[in-house]
């Protein structure tokens, strides 16, 4: 999986704040390495074991992990024919302990844990090595008894050190008068006397020394010079069978290595695994289900960087497994994308991720994403160009089981060729099947998802009256920019607003900048009513638009103006006396008028009121069931029944044309 890819994604973000809850170096070379992984097995095995690590931590167990204190030092030396001091030889004996005390801890929770607890099996007390440690060592120094050559080389070098200080002990109380203070001392590692300077010439012996001022002179007096000649040929016996018990010791780790590097591998292990447990206790995460039949049902989910987050929920993979995501600026559209993308990547790693019970994802053999405007001064790109550079990676990429993620996809070029260039790149992404999740503000997009198989629509959900975001997700239906009434509220002069609202009413006339989206529909009769902002009043249809039907033939000919259309069942009619699109349910009957379904009113409209928008065979296929469009749910469910038998009691009740 592409690593590059999930940082757009903060995932490494995420692997920074997994790293502050491990304790060894093993622990965080796993966090440096972990990537989400793409065989189920592998993935609900991670994430079982995190669940077990959870719900020890919750029931207050202190689990006993090594911190591998100066373990990297002495296994980077293994092999190097390095001598082990006795600081680094203690190390390992306190790191054998932990490992021992660990693998007992575990063998009490193989019941409760079976699969964490599974680990510690491997764990090598090595009792061998760590005794002969202790037996040779202790508080990091070398033991007397620890070999007979030291024991007597020890021995010697005190019956010297003895006579040594009688020697001094009396030549201090002879030259007690002379000397500076009643102290012997040292230098260059040989006993001195400190004398007066002016009477150093009293003592035979050897000046090493004077201090600053110069009023102290420090000699070694003939009579214990010899004598400590012998003191440093004693105490080199002695370094040097203490190097022979160092090199012993340092041979039996040497043999240890293979065993060395498997507890330090679980114990990394357990690092990790607890870690993940830590993290998702301080998320409140929980695990997710892992399926595999592309089903994602994320219950809400909440990005674990965002604190106070409104959870969301989304899903897809029964019906339809792409989303087209609409509504306005700040609405949270794009945080959807990172929360799903993030959420996905965190549980194909093993963790537990901070969704509501029920949330389930699928394996995901890739996961992409083109998210924030990417422009770089250096490569001279654009926010159209470097998106588009990344949606030729995706198209090369796609296939089944991959998850793309396009934040306001071909935003930043013009509208008309931007609306095109999606739906393009969508139907490509899709026939590739793959699984996408696109915001965008085009209406175009709208109609797609709604007329293409595999895609639905999704809107952010949005307060009109007080313009404020909800952050909501809900789906199956298109949402609204509302950029006219949020300008508005943000200062915007009035006179500005009414102006934008006549150009967009007059580019809807016209067939808008790009024109209608036109392709093999399935179901396009939710859109076609989303054209104009929801919840506005119909009205009355009494008066007659005395416009008529553009001559499209561009002849003129009286013939062609008199021609009127012959709407069909179906064929999609921009109503110019409501400023909105709908569809026709009844032909035109002889009083000239036509049954038009408009934000499911059923309405008799003058046809002179009606300008052709889409015909039916642009919009259906030819065995299209026009009562999903023009009948309640209810009643057809009545229908299918009464086709199968009879049911007594079972009506099916027309109603009349709405007014």
């Amino acid at each position: 999986m592409n690593v590059q890819q999930l940082d757009q994604l903060e995932y490494g973000v995420i692997k920074e704040e997994l790293a502050r809850y491990v304790v060894s170096y093993e622990g965080r070379r796993q966090v440096d390495e972990l990537v989400p992984m793409i065989y189920p097995p592998a993935i609900q095995r991670a994430l079982e074991e995190t669940e077990e690590a959870r719900e020890l931590l919750d029931r207050g167990a202190s689990v006993p992990i090594p911190s591998l204190e100066g373990m990297d030092v002495l296994m980077s030396l293994l092999g190097s024919g390095y001598l082990f001091s006795e600081q680094e030889l203690t190390a390992l004996t306190v790191f054998l302990g932990s490992c021992a005390q660990l693998r007992k801890y575990m063998s009490t929770k193989e019941q409760s844990s079976p699969r964490v607890a599974s680990y510690a099996v491997s764990l090598q007390e090595l009792k061998p090595l760590k005794e002969e440690i202790e037996r040779c060592i202790r508080f990091g120094v070398i033991e007397t008894h620890a070999s007979k050559g030291l024991e007597r080389a020890r021995k010697k070098l005190a019956v010297a050190k003895e006579r040594l200080q009688r020697k001094l002990d009396g030549l201090m109380a002879r030259h007690r008068s002379i000397l500076q203070e009643n102290l012997v001392s040292m230098r260059g590692g040989r006993y001195v006397l400190p004398v007066k300077k002016e009477y150093y010439k009293l003592i035979k012996g050897a000046v090493l020394d004077q201090s600053t001022s110069g009023q102290t002179v420090y000699v070694e007096p003939d009579e214990i010079a010899a004598l400590q000649g012998e003191l440093e040929l004693l105490a080199a016996d002695e370094a040097r069978e203490e190097h022979i018990i160092l090199g012993m010791l340092s041979g039996l780790v040497e043999r240890e290595q293979a065993a060395l590097a498997g507890n330090i591998e679980v114990t990394g292990v357990y690092d990790f695994i607890f870690a993940k447990a830590k993290y998702a206790r301080t998320l409140g995460a929980r695990k997710a289900v892992l399926n595999d039949r592309g089903v994602l049902r994320m219950n809400g989910g909440r990005h674990p960087l965002l604190a106070g987050m409104i959870p969301v929920s989304l899903e897809f993979g029964r019906g339809y497994r792409s989303l087209i995501i609409t509504g306005p600026n700040t609405g949270g559209k794009t945080v959807v994308l990172k929360t799903v993308g993030l959420l996905a990547a965190m549980h194909q790693s093993g963790m537990l991720i901070p969704a509501e019970e029920g949330s389930q994802f699928p394996v995901f053999t890739g996961i992409f994403s083109v998210i924030g405007d990417g422009q770089s001064l250096t490569q001279s790109l654009s926010t159209f160009s470097a998106q588009m550079r990344s949606i030729e990676g995706m198209l090369r990429q796609a296939s089944p089981g991959v998850l793309l993620l396009i934040d306001e996809l071909a935003a930043g070029t013009d509208p008309g060729e931007g609306f095109a260039l999606s739906i393009a790149i969508l139907e490509e992404l899709n026939r590739r099947g793959a699984n996408i999740i696109v915001t965008t503000h085009f209406n175009e997009l709208k109609a797609f998802a709604a007329a293409t198989a595999g895609f639905e629509n999704a809107r952010m959900e949005f307060d009109k009256n007080s313009l404020q975001p909800l952050y909501k997700l809900t789906i199956g239906e298109a949402g609204e920019s509302y950029a006219l009434q949020i300008a508005g509220r943000l200062g915007i002069p009035e006179a500005v607003i009414k102006r934008s609202g006549e150009l967009i009413a007059g580019q809807r006339v016209d067939g808008g900048a790009g024109g209608a989206w036109q392709g093999t529909a399935q179901a396009p009769a939710r859109y076609l009513d989303d054209r104009k902002e929801p919840g506005v009043n119909l009205p009355d249809n009494s008066q007659a638009d005395k416009a008529d039907v553009k001559d499209t033939t561009g002849s003129g000919s009286a013939a062609a103006k008199a021609a009127a259309p012959a709407f069909e069942i179906g064929d999609a009619v921009y109503v110019t006396s409501l400023g909105k699109s709908g569809i026709v349910y009844a032909k035109r009957d002889s009083m000239g008028m036509v049954g038009v379904m408009v934000q499911k009113h059923k309405l008799r409209i003058n046809h002179k009121r009606l300008k052709p928008y889409l015909s039916k065979d642009e919009l259906y296929p030819d065995d299209y069931d026009f009562d999903i469009i023009f009948e309640s749910k209810e009643n057809r469910k009545k229908r299918k029944l009464m086709s199968k038998r009879h049911v007594e009691g079972l009506t099916i009740i027309k109603d009349e044309d709405d007014n």
